[in-house]
């Protein structure tokens, strides 16, 4: 077993040493790269305090990750060419938080989006719209429905 220690560790770390590459527009990346492109893990740090961490491919974030903008909202879930897709988990910095699906940068699919007073909504979101489901106030009251993008009073 003492022989075959150093051996794995050895096949384990071939390829995947980090490079840096240094952005013109004042970003850095920390990262595995191919053919000077980032790809497979890395982070990216822009300089107005923005950061990525997680998978790349081809040069976009693609994969599971983490995003942490400037201005204090986070996202931490899946990416896809660059965009925010899949499951993921969203922080606003006004005290908004969203749980569920996401496509294109966009709230799409089922989720749950939770308003800084405690007030929510729950269901299907469409291209970043809350779609078919329902509003709650902050101690859990049904307040409105929504049916295909259409908002409607619960009496």
């Amino acid at each position: 077993m003492k022989r075959l220690l150093p051996m794995l560790l050895l096949v384990f770390s071939v390829g995947v040493e980090a490079e840096t590459i240094n952005y013109s527009g004042g970003g850095i990346y920390v990262g595995q790269v191919s053919n000077g492109t980032p790809n497979g893990q890395g982070s990216m740090t822009w300089t107005d305090g923005a950061k990525y961490v997680g998978d790349w491919k081809d040069g976009e974030t693609h994969g599971q990750g983490t995003f942490t903008d400037g201005g204090g909202g986070k996202y931490v879930g899946g990416w896809k060419d660059g965009k925010m897709h899949g499951e993921g988990v969203s922080a606003y910095p006004d005290g908004r938080n969203y749980v569920g699906e996401f496509r294109d940068d966009a709230f799409h699919g089922q989720g749950r989006l939770t308003l800084a007073d405690g007030a929510k909504y729950v269901g299907e979101f469409k291209g970043g719209q809350p779609w078919q489901g329902t509003l709650y106030d902050k101690l859990g009251n049904v307040t409105e429905s929504v049916v295909e993008g259409v908002r409607r009073a619960v009496n």
